[in-house]
C-alpha cells in the first residue's frame, strides 16, 4: 500500500517517538540507582518495543541507503554504468523502505487485546418461525465446520428449545445425533484456538436467510433471521465472581422422555445478582460439569459488559450487537435460490453459498473485514492519541 506524504509525516513522528522513549528506558536501565521495581517495569517496557525498534533501525538504514544512491546519481549525472546500476538499486530500495512502512504502521495502530482470546459462541432464531430455528441450527453447524477447518476445538455449551411443537428434525453435531420434537431456539459453544475472537469478531449480528423451507409444501421463499453473538471468553484474573453475588438454582433437565429422561436435578441456572445476567445449561448430564460451563458464559458475558464499558469507541454493547433478530437488521444474506452469500458491511458477494455453509468460504467475509477495519483504523491515524 502506498502512504500518503502527511500519513508518512505523522508516522515518522511516533517513530521518533518510540526512537527517544526506547533510548530513554536502555539509559535508565543502566543506572545503579534504578529500583529493582522500577527496573523491571523499564525493561519489561523496553522488551515491548524491541520488536518495533528492530523494523526502524532496518528502516533508517534503508534511508540512509537511498540518501548515497541519490547522492551517487547528483554526483555522476553523465555515467551511464553508474545511473543504471544506480536506478535499479534505488528503485529495490524504495520498496523495502515501503513494506517497512507498511510493517511499522500497521504496528502502530490499536489492537483490540481481546483479539487473541477464545471467544463463546451464541446463535439464536430470530423472526421467522421455525424457518429461523432450522437455519438457526445451519448456522451453528456452519461455524463447527469453520472451527475443524482451522484446527480450532469446538465445545457445545447448551441447546434451548422453545416451548412451542413444531418441526421434528435429528440434527448430527460434534460427534453425536440431537433429536427434538420442538422448535430449536438457540445454542452456545466455546471455540479455542489461535486468535480465535480476533477472527470472529464480526460475525456479531443478524444473519438473514433467503429459501424454500422444508416446512414449506407451496414452494415459496421465506425470510427468516437468526442473531449471532461472539463473545470473548475471560480469564479468571479478568471478572471476579463471589459466592454472594451468585444465586444457583439447579432443576431436571428437558428431553424428549423414554431412557434419555433425566430423573436428577442436574441442570444448572446461574443468577449474577449485581447485573441480572442469567445463565441456563443442561447440555450434560453432571451437575458439576453443567455449572462449570454455566460459569465460563457467565464469564465472558461480564467480561464482555466490561469492555464494552471500556471501550465504547471500539466496541458496542452486545445488545446491539445481535439487534432484535428483525430481519432488516442484517448484516449477512443467505440466499439459496439464487445460490449466494452477500455481507452488506463490506459489499461482497460469494457465488458459492454450499461452500459457505460447509465453512470452507467463510474467509471471503472474515478477511474482508478484518482489512476494511485496518483501513478504517489507518484513516484515523493522525488523530489516535
Amino acid at each position: 500500500m502506498q502512504l500518503s506524504p502527511n500519513l508518512i509525516g505523522i508516522m515518522e513522528q511516533r517513530l521518533s517517538a518510540i526512537e527517544h522513549r526506547s533510548a530513554c528506558l536502555e539509559n535508565f536501565i543502566n543506572q545503579p540507582e534504578a529500583s529493582p521495581a522500577e527496573f523491571s517495569r523499564a525493561n519489561k517496557e523496553l522488551r515491548k518495543l524491541r520488536g518495533s525498534m528492530e523494523l526502524i533501525t532496518y528502516l533508517r538504514t534503508k534511508q540512509k541507503e537511498i540518501d548515497g544512491l541519490r547522492s551517487l546519481m547528483t554526483e555522476c549525472p553523465e555515467d551511464k554504468d553508474i545511473l543504471d546500476m544506480a536506478n535499479e538499486e534505488l528503485s529495490q530500495a524504495m520498496e523495502e523502505e515501503k513494506r517497512l512502512q507498511n510493517l511499522l504502521l500497521k504496528s502502530l495502530l490499536p489492537r483490540d487485546d481481546a483479539d487473541e482470546r477464545d471467544c463463546i459462541l451464541e446463535v439464536r432464531a430470530g423472526t421467522g418461525g421455525e424457518e429461523a430455528s432450522l437455519f438457526a441450527m445451519d448456522i451453528f453447524k456452519m461455524y463447527e465446520r469453520f472451527s475443524q477447518n482451522k484446527g480450532w476445538k469446538f465445545e457445545v455449551v447448551d441447546i434451548t428449545e422453545s416451548d412451542s411443537k413444531g418441526y421434528k428434525f435429528i440434527l448430527w453435531l460434534s460427534g453425536r445425533y440431537l433429536t427434538s420434537g420442538s422448535v430449536w431456539q438457540e445454542a452456545s459453544a466455546a471455540i479455542s484456538g489461535a486468535d480465535v475472537f480476533g477472527k470472529l469478531k464480526f460475525e456479531s449480528g443478524v444473519h438473514r436467510v433467503q429459501r424454500v423451507p422444508v416446512t414449506e409444501k407451496l414452494g415459496r421463499v421465506h425470510t427468516s433471521a437468526v442473531s449471532v453473538a461472539i463473545l470473548p471468553q475471560a480469564d479468571e484474573v479478568d471478572v471476579q465472581l463471589r459466592n454472594e453475588e451468585l444465586r444457583i438454582d439447579t432443576y431436571r433437565s428437558g428431553g424428549s422422555g423414554g431412557q434419555h429422561a433425566n430423573t436428577t436435578n442436574s441442570a444448572v441456572r446461574i443468577t449474577h445478582l449485581p447485573t441480572g445476567i442469567t445463565v441456563s445449561i443442561q447440555d450434560e448430564r453432571s451437575q458439576h460439569m453443567n455449572k462449570s460451563k454455566a460459569l465460563k458464559v457467565l464469564c465472558a458475558k461480564l467480561y464482555e459488559m466490561e469492555r464494552s464499558r471500556l471501550h465504547t469507541s471500539r466496541s458496542r454493547l452486545r445488545s446491539e450487537q445481535i439487534g432484535s433478530g428483525d430481519r432488516s437488521e442484517r448484516i449477512r444474506t443467505y440466499n439459496f435460490p439464487q445460490g449466494r452469500v452477500t455481507d452488506h458491511r463490506v459489499g461482497i458477494t460469494h457465488h458459492a453459498i454450499n461452500d459457505v455453509m460447509q465453512g470452507e468460504s467463510l474467509d471471503v467475509f472474515i478477511d474482508a473485514l478484518l482489512l476494511q477495519q485496518e483501513m478504517d483504523a489507518i484513516a484515523s491515524f493522525g488523530s489516535i492519541e
